[in-house]
C-alpha cells in the first residue's frame, strides 16, 4: 500500500519563504504573516480558477504571479524583495518531523511518493533543498495533464504509476480540499491538520485527522 503525501503545506512548510525573508528585509518583521498567507491563498485560487478555465500555466508562473499581485496589494513592489522570495520558495524548509517519518517508513518498506500541483523544476528544486528527495520513491506532477487538484485525474496519477486500486493507497495533506479531492477519488485520507482546524463542509471527511504526519502514522498503526 503506498503512502503517498501533498508537499506545499504538508511536507514543506509553505510559511518559510516570507518568514525568513525577514532576515534580509526587516521591513517584513510585522507584515510576513499577512504576506504568505495572501499569497498562498491567491496560488490556490489562480490554480483553481485557471483549471476551470482550461488555462493551464505550471505552478512556478502561478506562484509568481500570485506573489508580484500580493506584493502589489501591499504596497511592497521591491525587485530584490520579490528575487529574495521567490528564491526561498525554491528551498522551502520540511517540517522537523518530516525527514524522521519518512525515513521510518522507508526503512519499513513502505513505497513512498508525493503527488503535488508544483512543476517537475520546482519540485525537484524544493526535495532536494530539504534533504528528502531520496526518500520518495515517485514524484508524481499535475504538469502532464495541464490541469490542477482537486480534478479526479490528478489523483488517477497515482494509481496509474502504483498499478494499484484507489482503496490501496494512504493519501496525506495539510489541505482539506486536497484531501476531500483524494477522498471522493477513493483514496484513504489522512488529514495533517497542524493548525487543529474545524472541517469544512466538504465530501468525503478524512478517514483519519492528526496534529502532524508522525502522530498520525502512529495512530494508525496495527
Amino acid at each position: 500500500m503506498p503512502y503517498v503525501f501533498d508537499v506545499y503545506g504538508t511536507l514543506l512548510d509553505v510559511d518559510a519563504a516570507a518568514r525568513e525573508a525577514v532576515e534580509s528585509h526587516p521591513e517584513l518583521v510585522a507584515s510576513w504573516p499577512q504576506l504568505s498567507m495572501s499569497w498562498r491563498q491567491r496560488q490556490l485560487s489562480y490554480s483553481w480558477l485557471r483549471s476551470l478555465m482550461h488555462h493551464y500555466v505550471p505552478f512556478w508562473q502561478i506562484t509568481t504571479d500570485a506573489l508580484d499581485v500580493t506584493l502589489n496589494e501591499m504596497g511592497l513592489k521591491d525587485d530584490a524583495l520579490r528575487q529574495t522570495l521567490l528564491n526561498l520558495y525554491l528551498e522551502l524548509s520540511a517540517y522537523d518531523e518530516v525527514p524522521e517519518i519518512l525515513a521510518r517508513l522507508k526503512s519499513q518498506g513502505k513505497p513512498l511518493a508525493v503527488l503535488s500541483n508544483g512543476n517537475p523544476e520546482m519540485l525537484d528544486a524544493a526535495l532536494k533543498s530539504a534533504g528528502i528527495d531520496h526518500l520518495l520513491d515517485a514524484v508524481l506532477s499535475v504538469d502532464g495533464l495541464q490541469c490542477y487538484k482537486p480534478d479526479p485525474r490528478v489523483y488517477a496519477l497515482v494509481t496509474d504509476h502504483f498499478g494499484c486500486s484507489a482503496a490501496d493507497v494512504t493519501f496525506f495533506s495539510s489541505n482539506n480540499w486536497d484531501v476531500a479531492g483524494a477522498g471522493s477519488f477513493g483514496f484513504n485520507t489522512v488529514w495533517v491538520n497542524r493548525a487543529g482546524k474545524v472541517w469544512d463542509d466538504l465530501p468525503k471527511p478524512p478517514g483519519h485527522q492528526a496534529l502532524s504526519i508522525t502522530s498520525a502514522v502512529d495512530d494508525m498503526a496495527p
